[in-house]
């Protein structure tokens, strides 16, 4: 009987073209959207073309400082900074007149450099043009230091060598991010109107009174219908893996080049479709109690929407805790120990220990979550409408 009403609601849910946006095409747009947004993030520029807006008086010499940059295109104007707000650069650099000279024989010289931090474009345009002005101020203090016979050593005594703990990057820590929260969301949105449908659906339509007349233990009824929310939640999960790793192995390239599991990526694989299969489980413990105390459907998801944004807050907490400072409550917390063990995961790390307070705090609060439930469930005032 379990497995007859199983198969029935799961069918029920994938004839409903909504359940069918919602679980495959709805994901698969938000996650290309959000690959190549991040992609765009972490690219270096080195394929761009930024305008640097600068005063008539830029000469020969000045121009020199950008030779090794090619894709800086300057744009001589009589007044930069105008040029900049107007949108015909992404930075704009003002030095004072005759520049070169100055600095050649010691004077004073100021270089004046204007741009948008919160810029993409401006921002790495203005890191080019710090970093062209840093190499030059080197050579410059290099050759007065060795015209009074000075040595470098003398006013660098010493050399700061700075090492990461892991061989991480950029790409690797936005892998990191993105993948548990594209996951997150994925599932809760496509489990999310079975099961309003299961049950605040079944309110609505009048059909939950007939349903519980049949001879079926109403034990029974309440484990398939979670049991088909917790399958919708899971498969959305996978197809979400899938079509993340495919879009980053195919779309991008700085987001791919920092993926390398090694020999460890099946079992990386495995753990990762393990670890969204449990936290669909726990997503589909909340949405079913959410569907039992709505009366409509519409109430329902208005009950589950606290969930979804709940989700989001573990990204922002995980994102500044390094692998190494993760502790037993961060895989213990529920929501949070999805991100956590993804987080893990991107970085090639399998710890069976965290993955296992992982599972089990979930299984806990999946009990906990459908002993209420089932309270509620045995009891009219939530089932009648």
């Amino acid at each position: 009987m379990f497995l007859n009403i199983y198969k029935k609601e799961m069918k029920d849910s994938f004839r409903d073209r909504r359940t069918l946006l919602l679980t495959v095409l709805l994901p698969i747009i938000m996650m290309t959207g959000l690959v190549l947004f991040y992609e765009n993030m972490i690219s270096d520029g080195a394929n761009e073309t930024y305008t640097l807006a600068v005063n008539e008086s830029f000469g020969t010499n000045e121009e020199a400082l950008f030779t090794g940059i090619k894709n800086i295109e300057l744009v001589k104007t009589p007044n930069p900074e105008t040029t900049l707000g107007d949108g015909d650069a992404q930075a704009a650099l003002i030095l004072s007149q005759d520049f070169i000279k100055k600095v050649q024989k010691g004077e004073d010289a100021t270089a004046t450099l204007i741009g948008d931090s919160f810029s993409q474009k401006s921002s790495q345009l203005m890191t080019f043009v710090t970093t062209a002005l840093g190499n030059y101020e080197f050579i410059v203090v290099s050759e007065r230091l060795s015209g009074q016979g000075i040595p470098e050593k003398l006013v660098q005594p010493f050399t700061i060598v700075q090492k990461e703990l892991t061989e991480e990057n950029d790409g690797l820590n936005l892998i990191a991010m993105l993948v548990p929260l594209i996951l997150a969301l994925a599932i809760g949105i496509g489990a999310g109107p079975s099961a309003a449908d299961l049950f605040a659906g079944e309110k609505e339509k009048k059909t939950m009174e007939a349903l519980l007349m049949t001879p079926v233990n109403r034990m029974t009824l309440l484990t398939a219908k979670w049991l088909t929310i917790a399958t919708i939640g899971a498969i959305t999960g996978m197809i979400t893996l899938v079509v993340v790793a495919l879009e980053i192995n195919f779309l991008t390239e700085s987001l791919k080049s920092a993926v390398s599991f090694g020999d460890n990526v099946y079992i990386i694989i495995g753990v990762a479709l393990l670890g969204s299969i449990v936290y669909s489980m726990f997503v589909a413990s909340l949405l079913m109690i959410t569907s039992i105390m709505g009366k409509t459907i519409k109430e329902s998801q208005s009950y589950s929407t606290p969930i979804m944004m709940i989700a989001m807050f573990p990204l922002m907490i995980t994102t500044g805790i390094g692998i190494n400072e993760l502790s037993f409550h961060h895989f213990a917390i529920p929501m949070m120990n999805i991100f956590t063990i993804l987080k893990e995961l991107s970085f090639g790390i399998v710890n069976y220990q965290h993955l296992g307070i992982m599972i089990g705090s979930n299984l806990v609060y999946i009990v906990i979550a459908f002993i209420v439930a089932r309270i509620m469930f045995m009891k009219d005032k939530w089932v009648m409408n």
